[in-house]
């Protein structure tokens, strides 16, 4: 279910008159038409140079035939007429630089007064299919804190495409089918002899060590009594292993919901080969049909190395032909499918499911599979369907400054679940996204709970709930002030906010207005990361705001003596604490209205 789309905001509607400025252009001059669709209206680098600036010229100068400059005075002409423009600077080789009217940016928190909870959404997305493939750990133990980060990260992405108009699918792939889960079984198989009061001695190398799989082998004693000991391995792994998996899931499932993450469909990679009909050899049938799969020899990988190397006649895609470096085995030397296959048969199932956008979102030790999977639903989908993978780095596990150790095979790992009970999920889910995905972060238990600037996670949070406690304060002043968010905003939306004129204020009502650009930009670029980011700046000028009203009387949100200027900066209040909860809540953390 998608959400209607507000009004258009602020940046659009310039972007939309820039566009009607450079088409009467194209009209008078009669040159023609020009591709408008890479002009773009966004705030300058440098603040002093306008309120927003446009690269119109830029980009059309070819198109007209025209030096840039030359077009930039041009365009600017039209734009000087605009009645939300003050002033239209030329800079540089042909920059244009726009200086908007006062009132603008009061018409601008009257919009997220009104808007309120739904400003900033958009129909960017116009109602498209994605799906958003993450975590996807195998279910041989919990999860760690490594698998922490992707959730999270996956889990924002999704409600940030969603709040920005498309219908998403978040989905988790079980690698129900592989060697782990077999080595799982034998692992689970050890632990049942255990609990029948076998001493089985030092776990082996290579099997999993967790005492995570002790209940597993109690509940295959209560399922079954000693009658496994009596059935040869190839009887007794398929009930073990299912057995296994299943407890395993409840356990990764629970771990996901201590961070309040739920996912639509959870897709088994041995439905692909189970359930009557072999979804891999069907899809390998199909690409050798294409003229896509074929017998031959690969060479031996350039510098790299040879120890996996096999050279004999293989079956291969033609991934060469679709961007890859080179093409890939399907088949292992025992005849069975290699997982490359099988992922390929996975993702032309998303395709039949009708997804034409894909986001996959992998652990670092997975990037260089990103061309070969890419190729593999270029092909699988005849060009139909995109792959975008993110890949997300490795946390580094610290207590202050120090590193805690974890390993999954070792048994001696921190699970997400010991993190979140010891933080809190908000510190947990906040920090996570607090740097981008493809950088290393470093997670200290000890600094997320700090209550200082230096915690971001804080430092938001208590911006949403000082706004509150100016809210409480503000009733002496303001006895109806109504304490409910709506009907706060409903009785603030004809304040005098035009009164908002120190630049501070100023300054934070530009903050709000770009939001929901903001919002649009995360989203094409699938970077949830920009949102904490922008909240961490709009807290921060708040903050800021209300230190300088305690250092400059005249400036403080509430005036005894001044009813007018005291709702015009509720409203602007109502205004941060409306956008710092609509962004908290894309990224999954709680806005308080007190911190305790």
């Amino acid at each position: 279910m998608v959400d209607p789309a507000p009004s258009q905001h602020l940046f659009a509607d310039m972007l939309a008159r820039v566009h009607a400025a450079c088409s009467a252009l194209v009209t008078d001059a009669a040159w023609p038409d020009a591709d408008l669709s890479r002009v773009v209206v966004e705030p300058p680098r440098d603040a002093s140079h306008g309120d927003m600036a446009t690269n119109a010229a830029m980009v059309l100068a070819k198109d007209a035939n025209a030096k840039p400059r030359d077009l930039a005075e041009q365009i600017a002409a039209k734009l000087r007429v605009d009645d939300l423009i003050a002033s239209v600077d030329v800079a540089g080789p042909g920059f244009i630089n726009l200086t908007l009217k006062p009132h603008v940016w009061a018409d601008a928190l009257r919009t997220v007064l009104h808007e309120g909870d739904a400003y900033g959404r958009s129909g960017v997305g116009a109602a498209e299919k994605v799906n958003v493939e993450y975590v996807s750990a195998n279910p041989t133990g919990p999860m760690h804190v490594g698998h922490c980060r992707g959730a999270v990260f996956g889990d924002a992405l999704a409600s940030l495409l969603a709040f920005a108009g498309y219908d998403v699918t978040r989905e988790y792939y079980i690698n129900d089918a592989g060697a782990q889960v077999d080595v799982l079984a034998r692992s689970a198989f050890l632990r049942y002899r255990e609990a029948l009061g076998e001493n089985i001695g030092e776990i082996p190398e290579g099997f999993y060590p967790g005492d995570y799989l002790k209940p597993v082998g109690q509940a295959l004693v209560a399922e079954h009594g000693d009658k496994l000991l009596k059935m040869s391995e190839a009887e007794w792994l398929p009930i073990v292993r299912a057995r296994a998996i299943a407890m395993m899931m409840e356990e990764i499932k629970g771990d996901l919901a201590a961070l309040s993450i739920e996912q639509d469909v959870f897709f088994s990679e041995r439905s692909l080969i189970e359930t009557g009909n072999n979804r891999v050899a069907e899809t390998v049938d199909y690409l050798r049909s294409k003229g896509d799969v074929y017998e031959g020899r690969l060479p031996p990988p350039k510098g790299g190395p040879v120890e996996d190397y096999e050279d004999r006649e293989q079956t291969l895609f033609r991934a060469t032909a679709y961007g890859d470096d080179v093409d890939r085995p399907l088949l292992k030397s025992d005849g069975s499918y290699t997982y490359f296959a099988a992922d390929i048969a996975y993702h032309r199932n998303k395709f039949d499911r009708g997804f034409r956008e894909m986001i996959d979102v992998w652990g670092a030790d997975h990037g260089g599979y990103i061309k070969r999977m890419q190729a593999a639903v270029k092909a699988v989908t005849s060009g139909k369907a995109a792959l975008d993978v993110k890949i997300v780095q490795l946390v580094r596990l610290l207590r202050n400054g120090e590193q805690v150790r974890m390993s999954k095979r070792s048994g001696d790992f921190v699970t997400l679940r010991e993190v979140v009970d010891e933080v809190g999920k908000n510190a947990v889910r906040f920090m996570m996204l607090y740097r981008k995905n493809d950088a290393v972060l470093d997670f200290d238990l000890a600094k997320v709970i700090e209550q200082s600037r230096e915690n971001p996670v804080f430092y938001v949070q208590y911006g949403h709930a000082r706004g509150h406690s100016v809210f409480r304060n503000a009733r002496e002043v303001v006895p109806d002030l109504p304490e409910d968010a709506k009907a706060r905003a409903a009785y603030l939306k004809d304040a005098a906010v035009e009164r908002l004129t120190d630049a501070a204020e100023l300054d934070l009502l530009r903050r709000l207005a770009m939001y929901p650009r903001m919002v649009e930009a995360a989203a094409a670029a699938h970077e949830p990361h920009r949102i904490a980011f922008y909240l961490y700046d709009l807290a921060s000028e708040f903050h800021a705001l209300w230190t300088r009203g305690r250092d400059l009387p005249y400036l403080r949100f509430i005036i005894n003596n001044d009813a007018e200027i005291t709702k015009a900066r509720l409203a602007l209040v109502q205004g941060v604490v409306s956008v710092l909860a609509s962004g908290l809540a894309i990224l999954g953390v709680h806005a308080p209205d007190e911190m305790r």
